[in-house]
């Protein structure tokens, strides 16, 4: 009776959606998605002109998917703040927090260092993660998920056509929860606006955003020795975590970002004239890219006793900037002779990074505060299709002795036979400089300050093998890193004497039994060489047993239901420093233990409600789940949400 009226309830509040579920495919495949289509369930049109396949999203890649709002197992995997499945990450007990890593991709990598604060950086959007949208009526969504304690994530879309040809978007992301220990508030904002134009001959195209972060957590340094032993002994005065002690009070880290990316280009010649010279869509094209990220460090009283001794003696901020322009020019054709699409670009790089001073006048070692120049760039990419067989290969070489100076190498080839096997193979050969928070960083700390002049360049080199299929889907890789660029146990960074070498192998599958389904992931991983300073678990799994269904007349009801059980092997996790925002090498503490998840998620034509109890098991096994050492992971909760969309 209670099932029932729960689920009369949420059809009460829902009831006024009255536009069917769009479908997409994650992959880009523009297939309906499997799970949803199925003898109870038929696409129908929004109304009398526009159907499903209207309403396109389109990747920085400019991968064609389509507005999803079906509810699937993968909905649930990512139904978190990062909207991303995150089954290779370890999240800290609040979200909006870092998050430490159970496995590494090398599979493709950026021939340029970035500012580094590596644990910052999970929920910052690069350019490649900015979608563009293409849709004939406007289009809404949004995403709501209570947060611990006090507050909550809210994400919304809304993107319109001013013409078939011109579309916009603004997007905005906005957290803030306040977290179960001290001093662990997480507040972050995330604006992109986007467009998009095409002109009606099809000749010059532009599409571009405006993206704007804000990313602030408060930094506890975990709990004191004292709240350690409380929280495994688990004393029951203090399962209100708030009254455990942690390392540092009044300190806070914010990461700012202000991007401005566009990109335009022109064909050269009319469909007609480019014909008869054997040569499609010849394209003159420029890309601009303009940002700048400031990192913040601040405190209002010392704690020498965490990081050691400072020059100051009062509250302080530590302010760090870098900043990127680059001017992209590219020439791309397709030809018979070349297969397909062939592309060559040259660029010019302006960076900048660093201080406005030397911070800490009592550390000689810091000559120059700032790390700038200029370098130029010369790349090109071929994207062939012969048969059943895809080639994709993208090289980039930055000549020089520049800071940023560096290459890489990556080729694919796809073997895809009627959309039921398909077999991808992959190499990439990456040299790039370390990243510049390891050449250059101050601190009125004295512990952190350093400038590394004689650091060598990382060179990465990785196989990856693929296999999709609709019984199995399996990659794995093996990565060799020449001079892996690490933060020792004393927090200064170093690079390994012996190479890195990392094997990885994942595979995945779903075994269905009427309305009930077993999904599996398994990760297994070994370093061979450079065990030292390359720290991963050996085996990783997570097995979800659910429930699907329908319910009511007419089945306006879609309902799953299951419970999600992830185990990772002990292994020596790093540890995480909130003054860098990087993670550490440490020798002392082991984790490694299993999670039982139970969700209820629900479907109301174009509504999908989210109901999850995190991390049940903590109720009845040890408290023994950290996310890093000192710093618990989150223990039982509640959470609820949806995603709402709107087609107009």
């Amino acid at each position: 009776m209670k099932k029932r009226f729960f689920s009369f309830l949420l059809i009460a509040l829902f009831s006024v959606n009255s536009i069917h579920s769009q479908i997409s495919t994650s992959d880009g495949r523009n297939q309906l998605d499997s799970a949803f289509v199925n003898k109870n369930t038929t696409i129908v049109k929004l109304n009398g002109k526009t159907k499903y396949t209207d309403y396109k999203i389109i990747s920085f890649k400019k991968d064609t998917t389509y507005i999803d709002t079906t509810l699937t197992i993968a909905k649930e995997y990512k139904y978190n703040f990062l909207r991303k499945d995150n089954f290779e990450l370890l999240a800290f007990h609040n979200q909006g927090q870092t998050f430490n890593n159970l496995a590494y991709d090398f599979t493709n990598q950026n021939s340029f260092p970035i500012i580094g604060m590596n644990a910052k950086h999970f929920n910052y959007l690069s350019k490649e993660d900015i979608n563009y949208y293409k849709v004939p009526t406007p289009t809404s969504e949004i995403l709501y998920r209570t947060g611990l304690q006090q507050g909550q994530v809210l994400e919304t879309l809304f993107t319109l056509n001013f013409s078939e040809r011109f579309n916009v978007g603004i997007l905005y992301k906005g957290l803030r929860s306040l977290g179960n220990y001290r001093n662990s508030l997480s507040s972050q904002g995330n604006f992109r606006t986007v467009f998009s134009y095409q002109t009606k001959n099809n000749r010059y195209s532009v599409r571009g955003h405006i993206a704007t972060q804000d990313l602030t957590n408060q930094e506890n340094g975990g709990l004191t020795t004292t709240s350690l032993d409380l929280f495994l002994d688990n004393d029951p005065n203090f399962s209100d975590r708030g009254r455990l002690d942690v390392n540092l009070e009044g300190t806070e880290t914010t990461l700012e970002g202000n991007r401005f990316y566009v990109e335009h280009d022109y064909k050269l010649f009319s469909s007609k004239d480019s014909i008869k010279n054997n040569f499609t869509n010849l394209k003159l094209g420029h890309v601009f890219t303009h940002e700048v990220k400031n990192y913040e460090f601040t405190e209002t009283s010392l704690n020498t006793a965490y990081f050691g001794n400072a020059n100051v003696i009062a509250s302080f901020t530590d302010l760090v900037e870098n900043k990127f322009i680059i001017n992209k020019l590219f020439l791309e054709f397709n030809s018979e002779y070349i297969l397909g699409t062939f592309k060559i670009h040259s660029d010019l790089t302006n960076y900048n990074y660093g201080y406005n001073s030397v911070i800490n006048a009592t550390i000689n070692t810091i000559t120059n505060p700032r790390i700038k120049g200029s370098a130029v760039s010369f790349g090109g990419n071929w994207n062939a299709k012969i048969k059943n067989f895809q080639l994709n290969t993208e090289a980039n070489l930055t000549p020089g002795s520049s800071n940023i100076a560096g290459s890489n190498l990556y080729s694919e080839a796809i073997f895809k036979k009627d959309s039921l096997v398909t077999f991808k193979g992959s190499i990439s050969l990456n040299s790039k400089s370390p990243n510049f928070n390891t050449v250059l960083y101050q601190s009125a700390y004295d512990e952190y300050n350093w400038q590394n002049s004689s650091l060598k360049q990382i060179n990465t080199r990785n196989i990856a093998f693929g296999f999709q299929s609709k019984w199995i889907n399996a990659n794995a890789s093996i990565t060799n890193i020449e001079n892996y660029t690490y933060f020792d146990d004393t927090s200064k960074p170093q690079q390994s004497g012996e190479n890195v070498t990392y094997l990885k192998v994942k595979a995945s599958n779903e075994f269905k039994f009427g309305k009930f389904a077993l999904n599996n992931t398994v990760l297994f991983q070994q370093v061979s060489s450079g065990q030292e300073v390359f720290r991963v678990p050996n085996f990783v799994t997570r097995n979800t047993l659910y429930y699907s269904d329908f319910f009511f007349e007419k089945k306006p009801l879609f309902l799953q239901t299951g419970i999600t059980f992830k185990y990772f092997s002990k292994y020596k996790a790093n540890a995480f420093n909130p003054l860098l925002n990087e993670f550490t090498i440490q020798n002392t503490t082991e984790i490694g233990y299993p999670t039982f998840d139970v969700f209820v998620n629900a479907q109301i034509r174009r509504t999908r409600i989210y109901l999850k109890a995190d991390n049940l098991s903590s109720l009845f096994l040890k408290k023994n789940y950290f996310s890093a050492p000192n710093y618990p992971y989150r223990d039982y909760v509640i959470r609820f949400g949806l995603v709402w969309n709107w087609f107009i």
